[in-house]
């Protein structure tokens, strides 16, 4: 370490490495960044960024031209190493840890006596000391001799930076030892309070979090095609249900996506199936949306043939997993409009934080309601709240409330 300030490598570059990394060598700590795209490291030592996140472009070009943040596709020896690469699921909903495997299998020829390991990919509980025990197996000698530990982020895209820094984190270490480390290292660029537990805990905590606001959604939409069979306009009854001092429902959406909410509640699921009865339901409902908007729209664009002789050109609004963010995992609207595609409808398809490269095949939000027979908004996007149109309208994100 040099003035007692550890390096780091970071691996997994993307929408929790990138602003994790470029943060921590905003605290004058040297940074690796990893990534198996050569496309990402070399953006990245350019000092530009490839994702859509606000400041986080000028603190990467500041910490890239200090020195601070390099990028590689490679890992080296260093004293800290954290992994934030994706956890998704198989087709079964099980978890697929391949990605987690692969980043601790790629660092442990660099490990060195003293060295701390911090997971902070989402994962099922037990993860982190499994890791250990593969850490273990290739290097036996290293028994005792260094620290792992599991820290989950809890950021809100689009906030990212000023979450990382400021929010609570729970740390559990695989020991006590491996838990006081890992609190040393966050206390250089986290100004939350860092909360102390056990590894097994924090990978639960993460979980549940996520299982919980699931569940909210869940509620809110499954209200919301009830509403829409009893003739109730959901956001009126929403506004006016939260007026008790004790009741905050959430607003419906087109479904749940993002690489947190709409994965997490599985891990829980797949692994205690017969005690989890209420969080596979609110899983299966907030898919069932999904669906429901689909089945929406097509039999309004077959309404709109059936009365117009042809068929209509539909504005699809949005396809982020949430508003006004570029990052379309697990997406519903994306989804829907994949589905659509498939029954040979006339979509006009419209993400205005998708840019560059990334904006092929898109259409303008203006000309979208210029062109379109009927508008479809899928996520609320701020740009959305400011257009007028007299074209037929399906809302399932609150555009429209009244």
């Amino acid at each position: 370490m040099t003035n007692n300030k550890p390096t780091v490598v970071m691996i997994g570059l993307g929408y929790i490495g990138l602003p994790t990394a470029a943060l921590i060598a905003g605290k004058g700590l040297q940074v690796i960044g990893v990534d198996v795209s050569k496309e990402v490291v070399n953006t990245i030592n350019k000092g530009e960024i490839h994702i859509v996140e606000p400041d986080l472009d000028g603190l990467v070009h500041h910490v890239v031209k200090k020195g601070r943040l390099k990028a590689a596709t490679k890992p080296v020896e260093a004293d800290v190493y954290l992994i934030a690469v994706p956890t998704p699921f198989k087709e079964n909903y099980q978890p697929d840890l391949r990605y987690v495997k692969s980043a601790i299998t790629s660092i442990i020829p660099f490990l060195k006596t003293g060295a701390l390991v911090i997971i902070e990919s989402t994962s099922p509980v037990g993860t982190t000391e499994k890791m250990q025990e593969i850490i273990l197996q290739q290097r036996p000698e290293l028994k005792g001799k260094f620290f792992m530990a599991y820290c989950p982020e809890r950021v809100l895209p689009g906030n990212i930076i000023y979450e990382l820094e400021h929010n609570d984190r729970a740390i559990g270490g695989i020991n006590e030892q491996s838990t006081q480390k890992a609190i040393s290292f966050y206390k250089h660029f986290v100004k939350g309070e860092l909360h102390a537990t056990n590894a097994r805990t924090a990978e639960m905590c993460k979980l549940v979090e996520n299982a919980s606001r699931d569940g909210q959604i869940a509620f809110a939409n499954e209200l919301s095609m009830i509403c829409d069979k009893a003739g109730i306009n959901v956001w009126e009854l929403i506004t006016l249900a939260n007026k008790h001092p004790r009741v905050n429902i959430l607003q419906p959406g087109t479904g749940v996506g993002g690489h947190c909410i709409a994965v997490d509640p599985w891990f829980i699921v797949s692994e205690f199936p017969e005690e989890s009865k209420l969080m596979r339901s609110a899983r299966e409902i907030n898919n069932y949306k999904t669906q429901w908007v689909i089945e929406k729209i097509k039999n309004k664009a077959l309404a709109f043939e059936i009365e117009n002789k042809h068929k209509p050109i539909v504005a699809c609004m949005g396809l982020a997993f949430k508003p006004n963010i570029d990052d379309l995992r697990e997406s519903p609207a994306v989804t829907v409009v994949e589905t659509l595609e498939k029954e040979d409808l006339e979509l006009l398809k419209v993400e205005p934080n998708l840019q560059n490269g990334r904006a092929e095949g898109l259409t303008d939000f203006n000309d979208a309601i210029k062109k379109a027979d009927i508008i479809v908004y899928l996520v609320a996007h701020k740009e959305f709240y400011l257009l007028k149109t007299d074209k037929v309208i399906l809302d399932f994100c609150g555009i429209i409330k009244s």
